[in-house]
């Protein structure tokens, strides 16, 4: 199965199928990763580390409007933000359908759906903490004056 990265969030845990990552999982692994888990884990802690600002791993997107919001979320680069209108407009599907393929991103982090903000609010985010830890990840990539 997985093994486990300790992060300022908590345990992650990543879970390869097929060939690709496929799942990141809040929470501890178990048993040893397999070299690609082993790789996406070490990536993930060089980002904590302020090291890495992009990933290089191959990833299971998805299909359908999943796919195209997932592409377009790895799309935001390190640092910056976009909101679910933009988007929307981005991938032609209604902003509600965009934030509800967010809510599903199986990937976070590795997608980055931290950048993605309501345009009056944060919008939500599936870790651990929630919003908190949408927070922290934003403060950490530098995006933190918008949350002022």
């Amino acid at each position: 199965m997985t093994g486990t990265l300790h992060t300022p969030l908590g345990p992650v845990s990543l879970r390869e199928a097929a060939g690709r990552i496929a799942e990141l999982m809040w929470r501890p692994g178990e048993g040893e990763p397999t070299a690609l888990e082993a790789e996406g884990l070490r990536q993930l802690a060089e980002y904590f580390a302020g090291k890495r600002q992009a990933f290089d791993l191959p990833l299971d997107w998805g299909a359908g409007l999943h796919e195209r919001v997932r592409r377009a979320m790895a799309a935001i680069p390190f640092g910056e933000t976009r909101t679910y209108g933009a988007l929307s407009r981005q991938v032609e599907a209604p902003a509600q359908a965009v934030g509800q393929a967010c809510g599903a991103n199986p990937l976070p982090i590795l997608i980055p759906c931290h950048r993605v903000l309501g345009a009056n609010t944060l919008g939500g985010f599936s870790a651990p903490g929630g919003v908190e830890s949408k927070v922290w990840l934003l403060r950490h990539e530098g995006a933190a004056g918008l949350l002022i």
